[in-house]
């Protein structure tokens, strides 16, 4: 971690009136390290609030933004482009693969790692050269809100960040209560293409569904992201289909399932997109995200 060198100057010694007086002594103000622990169950602390801030995934730059401390960020990676601001911050390689050469030039503070989503190894290079790194992954509507109320207590932001989360608890805790009776509809959600993926209840994106009234059809499966096939759709059936797609406008993932004319879903018109970036990142835009997902099972139902 990168720590402050605090330098005393010796002052000049001199008598006068009796009185032994040093003159010239700067003290340092001492203040009490800045700490929050981040979701590897780790207490990253730092001697100053963080004043330069990399983040490695468009999820942590949307978190860090909402956190309050957008004005922070020196580096983003590949597919940052929200809020739009965020596009204009120097790019240091994409989540998969960062120019180390590049953050350590940036000089940041403090750097917000993806769990999963960033190679170890890199994150361990990182921390070696001294840089102080935080790791997130919100699993969860809670872990969201909290994420963002961590960010903003490691930038002395904490009055933004704690409002950001309070709203995101509330707009989530009032979509859940408003479908909290609806009828059940089941459900596929199509993460990736090639290979074909799904995911189950634990993951954000099945919490959504359930929270929607939607069944998971693949829910049950050991894997948070569990590789399928179209045997698996079409055996499973589901009402409705959702896709992310590759980009906010793309919803040819769609088309493919429109072969399958016996498939419920084909058949009721029940291919629905939502916008990737909207319940694919795990910030407050998913709160968007999910009333869109629960607006379009409303629509399944209405067509049964």
């Amino acid at each position: 971690m990168m720590r402050r060198l605090i330098l005393l100057l010796p002052g000049l010694a001199f008598v006068g009136l009796g009185l032994g007086l040093v003159a010239g002594t700067a003290q340092a103000e001492e203040r009490d390290p800045v700490c929050a622990t981040d979701d590897r169950d780790r207490e990253v602390c730092l001697d100053a609030p963080a004043e330069r801030i990399a983040v490695l995934s468009p999820g942590a730059t949307e978190l860090t933004y909402a956190a309050g401390a957008g004005d922070r960020v020196v580096a983003v990676v590949a597919f940052s482009d929200y809020p739009p601001e965020a596009r204009e911050v120097t790019s240091v390689g994409s989540h998969t693969r960062v120019d180390l050469e590049a953050l350590v030039s940036l000089e940041p503070d403090l750097v917000v790692g993806w769990v999963t989503g960033n190679p170890a190894e890199q994150l361990e290079t990182i921390e070696e050269l001294g840089m102080a790194v935080f790791y997130i992954e919100p699993r969860d509507v809670e872990g969201v809100a909290s994420a963002m109320e961590r960010l903003a207590r490691l930038a002395d932001t904490e009055a933004q960040g704690e409002r950001a989360a309070r709203e995101f608890r509330e707009g989530m805790a009032s979509l859940a209560e408003r479908h909290a009776d609806a009828e059940p509809v089941t459900t596929f959600y199509q993460v990736w293409d090639e290979p074909l993926m799904s995911v189950n209840d634990e993951h954000l994106i099945g919490q959504v569904v359930a929270m929607c009234g939607g069944v998971n059809v693949f829910g049950e499966l050991s894997r948070l992201v569990p590789r399928i096939d179209d045997e698996a759709v079409l055996a499973a059936d589901p009402e409705v289909i959702v896709a992310g797609g590759m980009g906010e406008e793309n919803r040819h993932w769609l088309t493919h399932w429109e072969q399958y004319p016996s498939l419920a879903a084909v058949a009721r018109d029940n291919l629905f997109f939502v916008p990737p970036s909207l319940i694919q990142r795990p910030t407050p835009r998913l709160l968007e995200g999910s009333r869109i997902l629960c607006e379009k099972l409303e629509v399944a139902r209405g067509r049964r």
